[in-house]
């Protein structure tokens, strides 16, 4: 831990879902000042969902470091997907943005075509975007809540991977962002959360469906980790004391979540499938 990290308690804030960055206090830290890169990606091409902000930024950013082009999936939040199309020119890489729903699984088939015809091919798949939203009582969840829950969170992630995989050859890599809700899931993100389990064993019989093309398919499972997600989906006393649950009594910077997801799309990874990476800032997964 750094001296200037972000300790709660955190000012009162709360946004619109999907939130901003920008709108953030105090702002995340992407890596901008602080990811050195060292040509571990050089050359690969990636296609990054979520990748306007939160951990996909800072995967995008790390990854642009690291020698790789990409394609940055996204919602509607075209402000943030501009500055994280920054960072990666800035790196000098190449940025392709690819706004829209991936509820839609035509959506989820022109992002994969998208990508082989700006970038030439696909290297790495980051399955990152997900949706989110607390209630107390389960008869709060309405079932278009439920029903957006899974198609953004699983179904988009089926879709994705299912058009991806013709294009993927040996060395290639899936990465899928679960989350240390699969293990331990919060009661008020009951959708959020289930969704997440399914996501881990998503992963671990993929890599074996996967083993023999040579396709390598993992998992990272943060804990709570400093996103636009976090104001625009959580009540203010959970957004104020956020990341004091955990024993570093502090939440995560997408920074310091981005390295697992660099070391899993290398060539060093090459014996790492069906695993999943936690970072949660001390506490244990199962």
């Amino acid at each position: 831990m750094t001296a200037d990290t972000p300790q709660p308690p955190f000012p009162q804030q709360q946004q619109p879902m999907p939130g901003r960055s920008t709108a953030m206090d105090p702002p995340p830290d992407y890596g901008e000042r602080s990811y050195k890169g060292s040509g571990r990606l050089a050359g690969k091409k990636a296609i990054i969902t979520g990748g306007d902000s939160g951990i996909g930024r800072a995967v995008a950013l790390a990854f642009a470091r690291e020698g790789a082009d990409v394609l940055v999936s996204y919602y509607n939040e075209d402000d943030d997907a501009q500055e994280t199309r920054r960072l990666v020119e800035e790196a000098g890489r190449r940025c392709v943005l690819m706004p829209g729903d991936i509820k839609d699984p035509v959506h989820c088939r022109n992002i994969v075509q998208t990508a082989v015809r700006e970038l030439g091919r696909i290297d790495i798949l980051i399955n990152n975007a997900a949706h989110q939203a607390s209630f107390s009582s389960i008869e709060e969840i309405t079932d278009e809540e439920w029903d957006v829950t899974f198609r953004t969170n699983i179904h988009a992630m089926f879709y994705l991977t299912k058009a991806a995989v013709p294009h993927l050859r040996q060395g290639s890599s899936i990465i899928n962002t679960a989350s240390v809700n699969a293990d331990t899931p919060s009661p008020q993100l009951l959708a959020y959360a289930t969704t997440k389990g399914a996501i881990q064993n998503f992963t671990a019989g993929l890599a074996q469906l996967l083993a023999e093309k040579g396709v390598r398919v993992n998992c990272v499972a943060p804990g709570p980790i400093w996103t636009p997600l976090i104001p625009s989906t959580m009540p203010p006393k959970k957004v104020k004391d956020f990341g004091k649950q955990v024993p570093m009594q502090r939440p995560g910077q997408p920074r310091e979540v981005a390295p697992a997801y660099v070391l899993l799309a290398t060539d060093e990874a090459s014996y790492i499938s069906g695993a999943t990476v936690a970072v949660t800032g001390g506490k244990p997964i199962l």
